[in-house]
């Protein structure tokens, strides 16, 4: 008897301390596809369908107001959470900046360990192109990323060490990773970025999950047709391109959105631009260009073509379809139809068969003047022939950036809507003066759109609404929208509790009832902020986390200006992980308010317009992507207006050329010609100067 007592309260007394420990939760093609517990976020979207939807319901329309802070992990020296973390077993897993993965403890914020995959040591120039990496996935035990220099890497779980890593691009090539990958079927498949600055040619690659060996590749453009064609799909495609594209190297690449369907065993591909973006220089005689932005299903174990859905036939202004795809199975006129919401940066939003590919129905979400409509019968936009800029330029809506980017969207199975952050905004095109015919990529990592570079209205670019939409997929029609402050919205998340979360760039993470748009909460972050949240269960609380921080170049003008309002500028804001929880009591830290840059000028230097001319040129292809365009910046970059070093042509020389923020995330501009140096200079000084005279704007 007595030993019984004394088994049983060591059993009481390990398991108070932790003794007993569950077992851990296997992420795997099983859980992924189904998770009606809610207790794990292990996937992009939780789980397959890329929903972003939780059944979770502790949390709900009726207590949120109660929602409180629990804890906050800051992160310094990180230039960008916009990221997706996951959540498994009460520990939080995500990628900030250029890959340092961390795994958090999601009870008390505490960091259990950190991998940093030195991808700023290894990148080179491609870290001009990258933002960071958007996200990362799980499986068996295993967190997987990409890297901004190429890699794929697979990292234990429970201890930060590196278990596999492997190339995926050329060596000296221009492309690089942000997007997530997918795990399936022992699979982990990667895409990547950079047809944007140079002749890249797209492609999906698919690894052993467990070893990194490579399984099957899958280009989403044919190559040159005298080296033969990888198989039918590219054989295919090519007869829907002219001239000597590959040359250009093509685009299509596939650096966000990739969705698995388990119910068909097929992997989704969303495509990107063409590279160049001007189709009149990649592909002179016109043509569809497949498989250029676009919704491409392959079969997931072989990666063999099965269908396509092409949104923009020859597309020629970046309207990407690598944003997210989301399944779902709708009644649509009396009939159950498995279906795929996709809603690409081209304004539309469109609902696919996913099992034939066939258009089911499309509708516009935005404003929209480079079509008319979407054709039903074949699929096909009505496009307007004069968006394409055949005089040399044209004014286009939605711009370049998307109605919808890549910020992801939501489904709600128990209202049947969608929640889509919008964009309203336009691009100025125009490739005047551009030789057709003979251009070129420029040499060295730098933009390469195929157009006119500086040219167009000087200044910033306007104010752009933007708006969180909640969108009837059935009757593609508007149930309710809420317009978000400042031109810019993140990701959302919902769930069964009735509820939206969605952070804006205000600062705040604010909460709608998911059937009627009713603001139910609001809570401070401290900081702009456009990652998606997550929510999960431990220990049978219901948590809420996000990564709060702004983004590099882009910057958050207020559509009404009043005396509070300006940007999250330079390093001055935090990053930070936050967890919220019914009744959580803890304090945000005091972080700066937004504030205006205010530009700096030197009266005893004048700026020479052949110089600032040449100069406005050369910043939209080098400078632009980072520091913003008509140099005015926001997020983790500095604003050169406001800055001190162009006043010194050799304290840029050193920054730009020499590499001597390097460390900070400033990349090395080696092969910058000292006659755009110097055109930047002045155009940096010209623009601090009009902008002093403007009130700094």
């Amino acid at each position: 008897m007595i030993q019984s007592v004394s088994i049983w309260l060591i059993m009481v007394m390990m398991i108070a301390y932790g003794g007993f420990s569950r077992a851990a939760t296997v992420v795997d093609n099983e859980l992924l596809a189904r998770e009606p517990s809610g207790a794990n976020w292990a996937g992009y979207g939780r789980t397959f369908d890329e929903q972003r939807y939780s059944p979770l319901t502790q949390i709900n329309e009726h207590n949120v107001g109660r929602l409180g802070l629990i804890w906050t992990l800051d992160l310094p020296d990180t230039h960008s959470v916009t990221t997706v973390p996951l959540a498994v077993d009460g520990v939080i897993y995500f990628a900030a900046g250029y890959t340092v993965v961390h795994a958090v403890d999601a009870r008390t914020g505490k960091l259990l360990w950190r991998y940093d995959s030195e991808a700023t040591k290894l990148a080179g120039h491609k870290m001009r192109g990258s933002w960071g990496i958007r996200g990362l996935a799980f499986w068996r035990g295993r967190v997987y990323a990409g890297t901004v220099d190429g890699r794929l890497i697979a990292v234990d779980a429970k201890t930060g060490k590196l278990a596999w890593s492997t190339m995926t691009v050329g060596k000296n090539d221009n492309r690089y990773i942000t997007g997530a990958p997918k795990v399936f079927n022992g699979l982990v498949v990667i895409g990547h970025g950079g047809a944007d600055y140079g002749p890249v040619r797209g492609y999906v690659t698919a690894y052993d999950a467990e070893t990194g060996v490579q399984r099957w590749r899958f280009y989403t453009v044919p190559g040159n047709p005298a080296d033969g064609f990888e198989n039918k799909a590219m054989e295919m495609a090519a007869k829907t391109w002219t001239g000597e594209w590959w040359k250009h190297g093509g685009g299509g690449t596939v650096w966000n959105a990739m969705t698995y369907d388990p119910e068909f065993n097929r992997i989704y591909l969303g495509t990107g631009n063409g590279a160049p973006w001007n189709q009149k220089i990649r592909s002179p005689g016109g043509g569809d260009n497949l498989f250029l932005c676009s919704v491409v299903a392959l079969d997931a174990d072989t990666g063999e073509y099965v269908w396509h859905y092409q949104t923009n036939p020859g597309e020629t202004w970046d309207y990407n379809s690598a944003m997210d795809m989301v399944l779902a199975d709708l009644t649509i006129e009396g009939k159950a139809r498995k279906v795929m919401l996709h809603a690409p940066k081209n304004g539309f939003f469109y609902v696919i068969d996913r099992e034939t590919g066939k258009l089911i129905s499309a509708e516009k979400i935005a404003k929209v003047t480079w079509a008319e409509r979407i054709d039903l019968a074949t699929g096909r936009p009505v496009e307007n022939p004069e968006a394409r800029y055949p005089n040399g330029e044209a004014t286009v809506w939605p711009g370049n950036k998307g109605a919808h980017s890549w910020y992801p969207m939501a489904f709600n199975p128990n209202t049947g809507l969608v929640y889509v952050p919008v964009w309203e905004s336009s691009t100025y095109y125009n490739d005047q003066g551009v030789d057709l015919g003979s251009w070129k990529h420029p040499a060295g990592f730098s933009f390469s759109s195929g157009l006119a570079s500086g040219k167009g209205k000087p200044g910033p670019p306007d104010p752009v609404e933007s708006y969180l939409l909640a969108w009837n997929p059935v009757t593609q029609r508007s149930v309710w929208r809420v317009p978000t402050p400042w031109g810019y919205n993140s990701g959302v998340t919902t769930s069964a509790g009735n509820l939206v979360f969605q952070a804006n760039a205000d600062g705040k993470l604010r909460i709608y009832a998911a059937d009627n748009g009713k603001e139910l909460g609001a809570f401070e972050l401290g900081v702009g902020t456009l990652s998606p949240p997550i929510t999960y269960i431990v220990d049978g609380r219901q948590y809420v986390s996000i990564l709060a921080g702004w983004l590099r170049g882009i910057p958050m003008k207020p559509i009404v200006e009043d005396k509070t309002s300006g940007w999250w500028s330079g390093r001055e804001q935090p990053r930070r992980l936050l967890t919220f929880a019914i009744d959580g009591k803890a304090d945000l830290p005091s972080p700066p308010r937004p504030a205006k840059p205010i530009p700096l000028d030197d009266l005893s230097f004048t700026p020479e317009p052949e110089k600032v001319e040449v100069g406005a040129k050369a910043y939209g292809r080098l400078c632009q992507t980072c520091h913003g365009a008509a140099a005015v910046s926001g997020g983790y970059i500095p604003d050169l207006r406001a800055s001190p070093i162009p006043m010194s042509l050799d304290a840029l020389r050193q920054v730009v050329q020499q590499g001597a923020l390097r460390s900070r995330g400033m990349p090395m501009f080696d092969d910058i010609t000292e006659k755009d140096l110097i055109a930047i200079r002045h155009y940096l000084r010209a623009r601090a100067r009009e902008s002093l005279a403007q009130g700094h704007p």
